[in-house]
Order: structure tokens, then sequence, then C-alpha cells
């Protein structure tokens, strides 16, 4: 035995101590930081005299040449280097977009689903092994995990087209649960087996938000403010349902490709979680900088969450858990996005994770002008992210 002599004994202790001092420091700097109240202030400060003259030059181009109309955001390594407002919000009304209007996310909306659900999870109040029968016994169909769901991997149809043709009040909203009992009662075909592939389908996330209001006995929309948006400082976030509202109190009108067609909401905006939050670029921004800086989910939890769950598509595309990505291991490349399309709303939701750049594109005049931004990734210095912006949502 190698006897260690008393003076380098107490030599080391100050090491030690100095070590467990640092790690504690480093710990204590972090939760500092998730609990300052002037962190949502600091993180959305923009100088609008000095905005990224390329990025700036970008937008407006494409508001010129190609009637690009919506609010955006741009920002690097946690700072806002552009933002931008552009058009209408209301064509008919001649209402013109502010930095602060807020727009119904569309598809987004499935990031913040998945981020409650994983949250749950971290709770040990559920398991993503669980069937969807286990909340709802009604529910027809049987081995479909709450991990299906958030991969799209369930094989269920889409009940935005299952419930066309049975709904019969095309202005009243139909809700979440109205849904699970016409699967109960007409038990439509499936598209196929539970697992057997990928196959992106807003029926997943419809089912998600009726699991997340059966385990914590709340409104979906009340435990996503109270859990997501409150801690995240998202100030002008919220869910909303015209099964809940006579009229969605907000001021930007989606139009579908011709200005003087705006889209009328109807049943199907009664259903949440697939759809239904409605958010401004700076919110989703904050949304984005809580999740790097772990204020919602653990890393452990993100890593899961931004693993593509079926074989890549065209070698670089996948879709994890709520996130859609763009991975090209070689480059060690791992872009996090996605995208929106619904009555009217067209929108991108983008956060390279390497460069940490996160681009917010909300659009609410539907004729293609964010399909392509090749140009706009190139002057970021980032890969060419094409495929997936014109999925269908």
């Amino acid at each position: 035995m190698i006897k260690l002599k008393l003076p380098l004994l107490l030599l080391s202790i100050p090491i030690f101590l100095s070590a467990c001092s640092s790690s504690s420091s480093k710990q204590k700097a972090e939760e500092e930081k998730k609990t300052d109240p002037k962190r949502d202030s600091l993180l959305l400060i923009y100088n609008s005299s000095k905005p990224d003259k390329k990025i700036e030059n970008y937008f407006e181009d494409i508001h010129k040449k190609r009637n690009f109309n919506g609010n955006v955001l741009v920002a690097k390594k946690g700072k806002i280097i552009y933002e931008g407002h552009f058009g209408w919000a209301d064509y008919l009304h001649r209402d013109s977009l502010k930095m602060g209007s807020v727009f119904q996310l569309a598809s987004i909306s499935k990031t913040m689903t998945g981020t409650a659900v994983l949250m749950l999870m971290e709770q040990g109040k559920l398991k993503l092994s669980q069937t969807v029968d286990q909340f709802y016994p009604e529910f027809p169909y049987k081995g479909i995990t709450i991990e299906m769901l958030l991969s799209h991997r369930s094989g269920l149809n889409n009940y935005v087209y299952f419930t066309d043709g049975i709904w019969k009040q095309k202005y009243k909203g139909m809700t979440n649960k109205d849904v699970i009992k016409l699967y109960a009662e007409y038990k439509p075909a499936p598209y196929f087996p539970p697992n057997r592939q990928f196959h992106y389908n807003n029926t997943n996330f419809m089912l998600l938000a009726a699991i997340v209001e059966k385990v914590t006995g709340q409104d979906f929309d009340i435990f996503m403010k109270e859990n997501v948006f409150k801690p995240a400082g998202m100030k002008n976030t919220a869910i909303y349902s015209t099964a809940k509202y006579e009229k969605i109190p907000v001021d930007v009108v989606g139009h579908d490709r011709i200005w003087r067609r705006s889209v009328r909401q109807d049943f199907l905006d009664g259903t949440t979680g697939d759809k239904g939050v409605y958010s401004t670029v700076e919110d989703l921004f904050l949304f984005d900088r809580a999740l790097r800086d772990g204020l919602l989910l653990t890393k452990t939890t993100l890593n899961s969450a931004y693993t593509p769950h079926s074989k890549l598509q065209n070698n670089y595309f996948g879709y994890g858990l709520g996130w859609r990505m763009f991975v090209d291991s070689a480059k060690n490349e791992q872009i996090i996005y996605h995208t929106g399309w619904w009555h009217g709303f067209r929108h991108i939701f983008l956060r390279d994770m390497k460069r940490d750049i996160t681009i917010v594109i909300l659009s609410n005049l539907v004729n293609g002008s964010i399909n392509q931004l090749d140009d706009l990734y190139k002057i970021l210095g980032m890969p060419v992210v094409r495929r997936g912006v014109s999925d269908e949502d």
C-alpha cells in the first residue's frame, strides 16, 4: 500500500474544494439563468436601426417579387440579428401586420404538444410505451403507443378527412373528445398496422392532446399555458378553439393564394394538439431558447426527440418526437424544424443546432413565397434544407 504523506494530502484539499466550488458556481449560474426575470426581455433586445443588411434585402426582395406577406425573426447564438413585418394582417380591412401580430401556428403547434407529452414522461405521469386505449378504453384500435403518435408511426387515418362527411355542423367547433367518439362509432380503417412505417398525420397529435387532458385533469389550453408557455416566457401565446370561442380573438387572417379570399375558420378549428396554438415570431424564439437552455426538458429527452425514429428519407430528412429534421452526420449537420400549413397560414420554424441559428417565418398568405429559402440559408452559412418545407401539414 502506498501511503500519502500528510503535507501532500493537505495540498490536494484546496484543489478538490476549488473544483467543487467551480462546479457549484457553474450550476448556480445555470439556475439563475433559468429564473432571471429579465431573461426574456434581454433575449428580445433588437436594434432595428442596425439590421443584418443581407437578410433585410433578402426579405424585402421576396416581399416585392414573390409577394411574401408575414413576419420574420432571425437570430444567431441567442441574439436577434433581424426582425421584419411585411404586408397585411387582414387585406379586406387593410390592417397592417406588426411585430407583435399573433398567427395561427398550424402544425408548428405539434412541437409544443410533443414537448408537453415529454414533460409528463419526465415527471413519471405517463410512459411512451402506453397505448391510446389505456387512456380512452372506447378507442377501437389496439397497440398504438404514445411513441408511435409522437413519431407519426401509428398507421391511423387522418381525422381531418374522415370527419368531413360526418360532422354536419360545419362551423361549430369539434373537440378532440368528439373525434375519439366518432372513431369509436364508425371505426374507419387505418392506413396500415401500427409501427409499420412513417406517415405524417394530424390524428396523432390530436390524440396526444387528449391524452394530456386525461393524465393531468386539465383542459389542454390551460395545461399548456401553465406548463409550457409561461415557463418559456411566451406571454403572447395561447391555444384557441372554435369549440370554446365563437370568434378566435386574434386579428391576423389567413389568405389562400389570392388576397380577396380569406379562409374562414370551421369545425376543424375546434380540435387542438395538431394545430391551434396562436403565437408570435418573438415567442417562438423564446420557445427555442427555453429548449436550448433546459427550461422545459432535459438534454437526454431532447436528444431522443431530435433523433429520427424512422429511416431517413433521401438520406437526410427524418422525424423525431414532434420535430422534423435534416441530418448530415458526415458534416455534423443537424437542423431541427417544423413547418405549418393550415387555413391560409404557411410557416417554417427552423433551428440550426450546429451554428445556433433560429429562423422563424410566419406567413398568412399561402402563395409559395417561402417554399425555397436557399438564398437565405446561404447568407447564414447553412446547408440548403429544401425538402420538407412544402410537405403536407
